[in-house]
């Protein structure tokens, strides 16, 4: 209950600030400053990973892929994502509504390196559709998932890409993909 009313009171004292007059500086908000401080812990990116959707794209499969018990980079695949980026889990499971999962970037490394522990696992595009409008982009990422490096593809699918290029760079914000696997 106290950490309540001292929520409270920080929102009532933020929304009197902000109806001071307009020559008063406003607070910064406090969104601000959580997206501040996740900027400054996202790794830096190497160059010839963000400089073109295709470089993100291509270093995001890449990031992902290995035998099994391979470590991945996942400094390299924080690096791509901006830092409130989601990734979303769209599930059919046979006989069940479909749902969605949303994950935060250390949600999905979280779950992946527990199967990727385990398992071989290689990703690679295989073809995309393209649509920009200004420093925004929505790439459909037609993939292929194996077991083995250049073996036959246990499964086929599209990752729907969200990108944000903000001048310097490009990010990916959303990722969302249809799974059969919680």
């Amino acid at each position: 209950m106290r950490k309540l009313s001292v929520l409270v009171i920080t929102i009532a004292l933020t929304v009197s600030a902000w109806s001071q007059t307009p020559e008063t500086p406003r607070p910064t908000p406090l969104l601000s400053i959580l997206s501040t401080q996740a900027v400054m812990q996202t790794p830096a990116a190497a160059a010839d990973d963000v400089d073109t959707m295709d470089d993100v794209i291509h270093a995001m499969y890449e990031a992902i892929s290995g035998s099994a018990g391979q470590k991945r980079n996942w400094d390299r695949f924080r690096s791509l994502f901006l830092p409130d980026a989601r990734l979303i889990l769209a599930i059919a499971q046979q006989g069940q509504k479909p749902s969605a999962r949303i994950l935060t970037v250390e949600d999905y490394i979280r779950r992946a390196d527990r199967i990727f522990e385990k398992e071989n696992f290689w990703e690679n595009e295989r073809g995309r559709k393209t649509e920009k409008s200004g420093n925004i982009a929505h790439v459909f990422s037609y993939y292929e998932s194996r077991q083995v490096k250049n073996g036959k593809p246990f499964q086929t699918g599209v990752n729907s890409i969200q990108l944000f290029n903000d001048g310097t760079r490009w990010w990916i914000a959303t990722v969302m993909w249809n799974t059969g696997r919680e």
